[in-house]
Formats: C-alpha cells, structure tokens, sequence
C-alpha cells in the first residue's frame, strides 16, 4: 500500500482567520473570554444557577457560555462577567501588519 504524502499547513493562531470568518479577532477574544468564565466556574465549582446568585447574571447565560453560543455576547460584557466572577482581565495588544492571503487578493 503506498503512502500519501499530506501537506502541513501552520494555522494563524486564530482558527476564526483560518475559516476566513468575519471579525475574527473578536470572535477569538470571546472565545478566549467564555474559557476564562468557565475555568472561573469550575474553579469554585458552581453551576450555572449559583454563578446566577453570585452574580446577578442570568443562569441562561452560563449556559449560553458553556454551550459556546457567543453571538448574543459582546466582548465588554464577557469583560463584566469575568469581573462579576472576582477576576480581573488584562489586555495587552500588538499590532502587525496583515499578511496579504491569496482569497483577499482575488475578492
């Protein structure tokens, strides 16, 4: 049996960019956002219906967050919740320039 040679592509880093989804970077930082709550929850071991009474945030949202359903979510109130939660977030942000990928130049 003779064995096919796979290429290897290196992904971005952001696999929202490498689906060439709209917004990609916010969609990463959400993404990156949402796992921080979950850690924060299982950390101190609370369902969805006692982060809702440690918070003030609807149990439906923990649900939402743990179900990956982000669409509802923007990044500040991720922030909130985080901070609801005792964590603090921190944000450092570097710019670089894009690279030219071979769609965007035929669109």
């Amino acid at each position: 049996m003779k064995r096919q040679k796979l290429d290897v592509v290196r992904g971005s880093g952001n696999v929202f960019r490498d689906l060439q989804q709209k917004n990609a970077d916010a969609q990463q930082f959400k993404a990156i956002l949402a796992a921080e709550i979950i850690k924060a929850l299982d950390r101190d071991g609370l369902s969805v219906r006692e982060a809702h009474s440690r918070t003030g945030i609807a149990a439906a949202d923990f649900s939402r967050i743990r179900n990956a359903d982000l669409g509802r979510f923007t990044l500040d109130r991720l922030m909130s919740i985080i901070n609801r939660l005792g964590s603090r977030v921190e944000v450092k942000i570097k710019v670089r320039r894009a690279e030219t990928l071979p769609h965007a130049a035929m669109a």
